[in-house]
């Protein structure tokens, strides 16, 4: 029988013992060992059965147990110096507080998924999870930052497999009132509501849900209230849910219903109001309009506004791919942005953002990531590789100039180190290396003997064996009504076995069957009696791409073959609470995308901060980090004449490494059943490795590279009542509206009939610059190394001078200079005139630039 309505009673923990529920109420736990052993140490058993929920936790426990611990005073103060350490570390000065006035007031970071922990399903895969590392290293770095994205009642989906492999969907409602999260309120007690006007005279109302990450507030807006309607309630029910209308309305509400959330926030929290904003991807893009709208409403043009938010917005592009994407039909979207949603925005300057360079304004799809690039003075990849792509892939935003000078930098992803850690690398850092920071610990000292290394990373690996058993042994029960499961499902996996982990979103181009394509091959490996392999695979397909529930499919299927079901596993509904202990167990990781697709791959990471070996394509972090030390470089055929050839290939080099370099090593061992050698790279990629790859690294790059420079720059536009802005604006539509009438006429060289190094190119170029002054542009010589495709390498440039005193045909200028010509070999230059004005960031910012012919 169902309920009619299902709701969380909270458990009524004893007065001396009310410590945890403070404990509970910050998402701290999540990442605080310390915090989860206070917990675990109540039940340990109903610990692990809860997932390691606080709050769902002590909603669990007999309260005898609880009345038990209340009258041991030993506990009590336990719990007492937990809350302690916890307000200590909320109020405590950090590394972001010795910065100094320059650092930005708070930085607002919107994302439409957050990954914090699994008693909080709010994300999809590895946009999420990177947004709740962003937010937990932010806290321990002290950064003043303020999260915002929905709350999905149902959150992305469970996943079970049907008998014959193919993925099914369940999408259980959450209760928020059972979760780590509170209602933000106004001062008297009324819930704090946003409201965004729509078409047909309807409006969509939303609540704002508060979550404590720390240091850090996380606002979740939330559609399921009465004072929407049955289809608006349910516009934040599934998270990338519903078609084109549904995830509009989405990202309106992130963007838009985000930006007055914050607003509300900063009122009633006493916070300086947000000087940088973050857009994590282009689902919140809608967030620059209602800023703009703010701010013509405090007097602005739309062009001034639009430079006073491109100055403090940083924009994160996660995508390798156009395929990926948000667009939306732009009659769609002209008819939400033509009410009264955003007042004083005329949606023909809303739309213009939207639209890709090259095409029909009138019919072009709207596209969220051009106008987040366009809204936004900072841009990033999230690897340099894919920098370099991204800069390809938007490079058209920016016409005439070359790809390196487009102005999108890249910062690569991090992971947070003490979410991702097990608890056993923690103990034996604490107990053998005197420090609890499991990232920067020496691993490489003596004092922690390799014995004992490998008996921790076997531990590790056993405590996933059993996990793996115990979900493969739930999943059998679901499939086959409450049956008991086989025998060989307590065999599976073996914990002295090498384990290799593969686990990820399936999208095609992930492959997650690249494995596959010789069966028998990867048969023999599995089952070879000398050096067997297994594997633990995980993943989620989305539920309206057939094509990635087919290549789960066909893994299942392959799994389920008698001889091979105890080597290789796929474990449905992967989530953070199986990677929690899925990384730690593996010893070899396995990445294997189409390059250059992975735009990071976080993963590796994860693994590689638990003692695990990188097997992967050269792609994502990898391409940037890959050593010896660190794992094996799977090589790329690029040269391969169609996707088949080259995934035969791929394949092909993957099986001999497992075979013939990873198998062999793993299992060279010493008298004692040690793998030296194995142990020696496993700690070497512990010390050297993993501090590059903490999310600490990643934050404070964020903060120095793009955080800072945009909170100054904001600052420089917005003062004197935004004259900056202004002034920007304006001079900006003067060269617009100018720039045909410039124009490079002749260029004239001379001293190099005979160059060597050290001659001097001197330079002549005579430039028309229209109804523009010398003291509005640039005129350069960019020179460098000729390649026989004609364009220039190892490019640098030289400013040249305006002679006032040539005499020079009507209308024309005179530029000089001269370039020395400092190493041999082919050599070529050009002249162009570009832009000049104080307040922009970049040479390329306004796409304009003529070039000599």
């Amino acid at each position: 029988m169902k309920p009619i309505r299902k709701f969380t009673v909270r458990a009524v923990i004893p007065p001396q013992l009310a410590a945890l529920e403070e404990l509970a109420g910050n998402l701290r736990w999540s990442w605080h060992e310390p915090t989860r052993r206070l917990f675990q140490h109540i039940d340990p058993e109903l610990w692990r059965t809860s997932e390691r929920d606080p709050v769902a936790f002590l909603g669990e426990v007999d309260p005898a147990r609880l009345d038990e611990l209340a009258g041991d005073d030993g506990y009590v103060e336990w719990a007492e110096r937990q809350r302690s350490d916890l307000r200590d570390y909320l109020a405590e000065p950090r590394w972001f507080q010795s910065l100094g006035a320059a650092a930005p007031r708070t930085v607002a970071y919107f994302s439409p998924e957050f990954g914090i922990t699994a008693a909080l399903p709010q994300y999809s895969g590895g946009l999420g999870i990177l947004a709740g590392d962003h937010l937990k290293a932010a806290s321990d770095l002290g950064v003043p930052l303020v999260g915002v994205g929905l709350f999905y009642k149902a959150g992305y989906f469970s996943q079970s497999i049907s008998p014959d492999g193919w993925q099914q969907e369940r999408y259980p409602v959450l209760d928020p009132d059972g979760l780590p999260l509170s209602v933000l309120r106004t001062p008297d007690g009324a819930p704090v509501q946003v409201t965004l006007a729509l078409p047909d005279d309807r409006s969509l109302h939303a609540r704002v849900w508060k979550a404590a990450v720390g240091r850090i507030p996380l606002l979740l807006l939330d559609t399921d209230i009465p004072a929407n309607s049955d289809e608006l309630r349910s516009v934040t029910d599934r998270l990338y849910g519903g078609g084109g209308e549904h995830r509009l309305l989405q990202e309106l509400l992130l963007g838009i219903g985000g930006a007055r959330a914050v607003r509300a926030w900063t009122e009633l929290s006493g916070s300086p109001a947000p000087d940088v904003f973050h857009m994590n991807e282009g689902h919140a893009g809608f967030l620059g309009l209602e800023r703009i709208a703010t701010y013509i409403g405090e007097g602005l043009s739309f062009a001034a506004a639009l430079q006073l938010v491109r100055a403090g917005t940083v924009f994160t592009t996660h995508t390798p791919v156009p395929a990926g994407i948000d667009r939306f039909d732009r009659a769609l979207v002209e008819r939400y942005l033509s009410g009264s949603l955003l007042p004083g925005v005329d949606p023909a300057d809303a739309l213009a953002l939207g639209v890709e360079p090259g095409a029909d304004p009138a019919t072009s799809a709207f596209n969220m990531a051009v106008m987040g690039l366009r809204l936004a003075q900072h841009a990033n990849g999230v690897s340099k590789l894919h920098g370099e792509v991204s800069r390809r892939m938007f490079g058209e935003l920016w016409p005439g100039f070359d790809a390196e000078e487009v102005p999108i930098t890249s910062i690569t992803n991090g992971v947070h180190a003490p979410t991702w850690t097990d608890p056993a690398l923690l103990a034996v850092a604490e107990t053998r290396l005197g420090t609890g920071d499991t990232e920067h610990a020496d691993w490489r000292s003596p004092a922690l003997a390799d014995a004992e290394f490998w008996t921790v990373k076997r531990a590790m690996r056993l405590q996933l064996v059993e996990d793996a058993r115990r979900r493969l042994a739930a999943a059998w029960r679901d499939q086959h009504s409450g049956a008991e499961p086989p025998k060989w499902v307590s065999r599976v996996l073996d914990p002295d076995t090498l384990t290799v982990g593969f686990a990820r979103r399936v999208p095609t181009y992930k492959r997650l069957t690249l494995m596959l394509a010789d069966p028998e091959r990867l048969t023999s490996i599995l089952t070879n009696s000398e050096r067997p392999v297994q594997f633990v695979i995980a993943g989620k397909s989305h539920p309206a791409d057939d094509e990635g529930k087919r290549l789960i499919q066909q893994l299942v299927q392959f799994a389920q073959r008698p001889e091979l079901r105890e080597r290789i596993v796929f474990l449905p509904d992967y989530d953070m609470g199986m990677a929690e202990l899925l990384y730690p167990g593996c010893d070899v990781w396995l990445n294997n995308p189409l390059r250059p697709l992975e735009a990071c791959g976080t993963s590796g990471m994860k693994a590689a901060m638990n003692g695990a070996l990188n097997l992967s394509i050269l792609d994502g972090w990898w391409a940037e980090f890959a050593g010896d030390d660190y794992g094996w470089v799977i090589p790329s055929a690029d040269a391969a004449g169609d996707a088949g050839e080259r995934d035969a290939l791929e394949a092909a080099a993957l099986y001999d490494l497992l075979e013939h370099r990873v198998a062999t090593r793993y299992y060279e061992r010493d008298g004692d059943g040690v793998p030296v050698e194995w142990v020696r790279r496993v700690r070497e990629t512990l010390a050297v490795l993993a501090p590059e790859l903490g999310a600490d690294r990643m934050v404070r790059e964020y903060v120095e590279r793009l955080y800072r420079p945009a909170a100054e720059h904001f600052a420089a536009v917005s003062a004197e009542g935004a004259r900056g802005a202004r002034e920007l604006s304006a001079w900006s539509g003067r060269v617009h509206a100018a720039w045909p009438g410039v124009d490079v006429v002749h260029v004239e060289s001379g001293g190099v009939e005979a160059p060597h190094v050290g001659d001097e190119l001197r330079l002549r170029a005579y430039v028309e610059l229209g109804e523009l002054t010398p003291d509005d542009v640039t005129v350069e010589v960019v020179y460098g190394r000729s390649r026989a495709d004609d364009t220039i390498d190892a490019v640098r440039r030289a400013a040249l001078e305006v002679d006032p005193a040539a005499q020079v045909p009507a209308g024309q200028r005179l530029y000089t200079g001269a370039v020395v010509l400092d190493r041999a070999g082919a050599f070529g230059y050009t002249v162009r005139v570009v832009p000049r004005h104080p307040l922009l960031r970049s040479t390329a910012e306004l796409g304009l630039v003529a070039v000599a012919d």
